[in-house]
């Protein structure tokens, strides 16, 4: 059985109350705090800080990659047997950007689906609060505390115009 973080757990149902919130956390010193939205939100990933995805890297070496290992397939199969076809050069790239696209779509595409659950597997979210509403049309945010600063942490969500808010224990 999975152990449950406990802290406070509040929801929004409009995102600049999310993003107030999200802002204020983060001039506390606040991080490690949880972001639910039912879809990405320009807004909610601005107040968060968050500039770009670390995926990108994973495609674009997958993609160069793919385009390398065509290259590199095409001509040593070319170059191992040389077919001379009405006096043509035996290993050009023209007839091969075919397979180096799709071999630089194929291998960035499954660089990215690792991408994806190498960075996801980094950050568990195991045991933390979440409502079913956050799939839908809330805006949750999940602060792990305890105690005197739970407190805290209520009471600055609730000013920043939270619909509700609950202790996860």
């Amino acid at each position: 059985m999975a152990r449950t973080v406990p802290g406070v757990l509040a929801a929004f149902e409009h995102i600049d109350a999310a993003c107030d919130a999200i802002q204020a956390l983060r001039a506390q010193g606040r991080s490690g705090f949880t972001v639910y939205s039912a879809a990405p939100n320009h807004e909610l990933e601005a107040a968060l800080g968050i500039e770009t995805s670390p995926v990108r890297l994973f495609t674009l070496i997958g993609g160069v990659t793919g385009v390398l290992a065509g290259l590199g397939m095409t001509f040593w199969m070319s170059l191992d047997w040389p077919l001379v076809v009405g006096g043509k050069p035996i290993a050009t790239v023209p007839p091969y950007v075919v397979f180096m696209f799709e071999l630089m779509v194929l291998i960035g595409s499954l660089a990215t689906v690792a991408g994806v659950i190498i960075l996801s597997a980094r950050t568990p979210t195991t045991g933390m609060a979440y409502d079913p509403r956050f799939s839908d049309d809330r805006i949750g945010i999940f602060v792990p505390c305890t105690g005197e600063e739970a407190s805290k942490v209520e009471r600055m969500f609730r000013e920043a115009g939270s619909v509700e808010v609950r202790h996860a224990a």
